[in-house]
């Protein structure tokens, strides 16, 4: 096998994975992605592990939703802010939220009302609402 040979596999999987990069980062162009990650009771708090994703070419200075949290029957447990603070374009972030008074397995979904907060250069009024795409890994549903 000659040299150039034993390269063309490393050379086409090094192309395969800039490809789906491209891809990605095209469907996070001008969103917010927010995956609600894990979900873990902690005695009477729940620990909320979200991922979050600037897709903006610009940072996000501040960016705080207003987040409405439902039990697992329904009904509207509380209406609280998470600050999300400062996200930076393209790279991923993790913030964590301890939710007293209430265990993992009592919540049943997350809403996010709003922006209470989405502050940044360039970007355009609603921005963190309008391009908002949400994901969970976990039983708990993340609607927006």
């Amino acid at each position: 096998m000659t040299h150039r040979a034993a390269l063309a596999p490393l050379v086409l999987a090094a192309l395969t994975g800039l490809a789906a990069l491209a891809q990605a980062q095209e469907e996070l162009s001008d969103t917010v992605l927010l995956e609600l990650n894990t979900a873990q009771s902690q005695g009477e708090a729940c620990t909320l592990t979200f991922q979050i994703i600037n897709g903006y070419e610009s940072e996000i200075d501040s960016l705080v939703y207003e987040t409405v949290l439902f039990d697992s029957e329904g009904g509207v447990n509380r209406l609280t802010l998470f600050d999300f603070g400062a996200l930076p374009p393209g790279r991923p972030r993790v913030r964590q939220f301890s939710v007293p008074g209430m265990t993992c397995e009592g919540l049943g979904r997350i809403l996010i009302n709003g922006a209470h907060a989405c502050e940044g250069e360039g970007l355009e009024p609603g921005a963190c609402v309008n391009g908002l795409k949400l994901d969970s890994r976990v039983a708990i549903e993340v609607l927006g």
